[in-house]
């Protein structure tokens, strides 16, 4: 009797918590309501199945329960209770599968009116790419990704071209404007989920996926892989923005295209000279860095990341938090190149620069080597920087830096603001970091690697 009445309670409370709960599906921001549809009448047949199946067995534990002078026959087959069974069972199966296959009919078959949309997913990373006036996306090929094409576009094809490359985790789309996302990956098996669009599929590496759907309001949605990734799984997020169509071909005409990010020149060491006198008197005639006016060491940085700061300076993405007194200082530095050429001489000059000498860092390399583990997935095992992982070089940086850039990550002084995607990711990753003792530890293991490339610069 005991069970029995166990049971019972179970039942009630899973009914009542299923009514009241506050975990339930996110408002839906697109057309496929067929989905929540389908979801809730799986939820129904196998609510109405629980339900059944467990009354039935507080039936038989009190009905037939143990008395005296009752003695349990064995009965090992019954032909018609195990028919009515099976016919039951697939009505209740067929009841959800039928309407599930309906709408993934609908699903694998995007209108002819949809605009393409394709996203890559790295590891962490999203970007996103348009086709441009002629309609039509070009040829890719990840053996042709590098710096400077890291869509991996074949130069060769007319049709890529004009494609519009969005380098951002933020990606924008229109309203009441049906969207086909072709989902592509660089390296490892991804996932494309917008839960408030009810749409997700899998990112093969080597294969192209693809889904559809038509955004029905406007706002901000969260984008996130639902694949097992890597380490950094959990922090590869993105956002999906909706605006009104006019809004959106504004944003699209400000975008570059392919042939714009191939037709930059390279910068002038000799130009940049000149432009690097201003940062001299805080970063050293040499790029060695200041301590004392907190301006860390620029020689022997990976230029993309440098030029990435300067940009998140001029927008305002780092030095406007609460707390960062020096990247404040940076803001107004940052807007002497705000043209791009100008930009590219100061970076060429910055890139002539001898590696300078390092300092050395006090601190336990052995336990430092174990803290590293999960750096080293993106900053290599050298600490030698990967431009496909967007993780800048950290081996020859000066450590009092190093370690104030990871406090500043772990109290959000970094990281905050809500553009600074790659700062948002290291500020979830470092609080693995418990102690200064460890960050110290790691720093100094840092301190010790010399990636080749470093080597044959000193």
């Amino acid at each position: 009797m005991a069970i029995a009445i166990i049971i019972l309670l179970l039942i009630i409370g899973t009914v009542i918590f299923h009514f009241i709960s506050p975990w339930y599906f996110t408002p839906l921001a697109s057309n496929w309501s067929a989905i929540d549809n389908t979801v809730e009448l799986t939820f129904w047949i196998t609510g109405i199945v629980f339900v059944a199946v467990n009354l039935f067995l507080v039936y038989v534990l009190f009905r037939y329960r143990s008395r005296p002078g009752l003695k349990a026959e064995y009965e090992p087959e019954n032909k018609k209770l195990e028919g009515w069974l099976t016919l039951a069972t697939t009505i209740g199966i067929a009841a959800m599968l039928a309407p599930g296959l309906y709408v993934w009919g609908q699903f694998v078959k995007p209108p002819d009116n949809a605009i393409q949309v394709e996203a890559v997913g790295q590891q962490w990373h999203w970007s996103y790419r348009f086709p441009g006036e002629d309609g039509v996306l070009g040829k890719v090929d990840t053996r042709l990704v590098r710096e400077d094409n890291p869509f991996g576009i074949d130069p060769t094809d007319p049709a890529g071209q004009d494609d519009i490359l969005i380098f951002s985790n933020e990606l924008v789309l229109p309203l009441d404007q049906p969207v086909k996302m072709l989902l592509r990956s660089k390296d490892v098996l991804h996932n494309f989920t917008v839960p408030q669009f009810r749409v997700k599929m899998d990112m093969v590496p080597g294969i192209s996926s693809f889904l559809w759907f038509t955004p029905t309001r406007t706002g901000v949605f969260d984008l996130m892989c639902e694949e097992l990734c890597g380490i950094g799984h959990y922090a590869m997020r993105g956002r999906v923005v909706v605006k009104e169509p006019d809004e959106f071909k504004r944003w699209l005409a400000r975008q570059v295209t392919f042939a714009q990010t191939q037709s930059r020149s390279a910068g002038d060491a000799a130009l940049g000279r000149a432009q690097y006198m201003v940062c001299a008197a805080c970063h050293g005639p040499q790029g060695e860095g200041n301590e004392g006016l907190h301006a860390p060491r620029l020689a022997g940085q990976d230029l993309w990341y440098l030029q990435r700061q300067l940009k998140n300076y001029q927008h305002g993405v780092r030095g406007t938090t609460e707390g960062d007194v020096f990247g404040g200082q940076m803001i107004a530095m940052a807007n002497l190149v705000s043209d791009e050429q100008s930009m590219q001489h100061l970076l060429a000059y910055i890139g002539s620069l001898p590696e300078p000498a390092r300092a050395k860092a006090d601190g336990d390399l052995r336990r430092g080597q174990q803290l590293y583990r999960n750096c080293m997935h993106c900053h290599g095992e050298q600490a030698e920087g990967s431009f496909h992982m967007n993780a800048p070089r950290l081996a020859g940086l000066e450590p009092w830096y190093l370690s104030r850039q990871i406090v500043y990550f772990r109290d959000r002084v970094r990281g905050g603001h809500p553009d600074d995607f790659y700062g948002a990711q290291m500020s979830l990753l470092v609080q693995s970091l418990r102690s200064e003792e460890d960050i110290d530890d790691l720093v100094a293991y840092i301190n010790s690697l010399q990636p080749a490339q470093l080597a044959r610069r000193d």
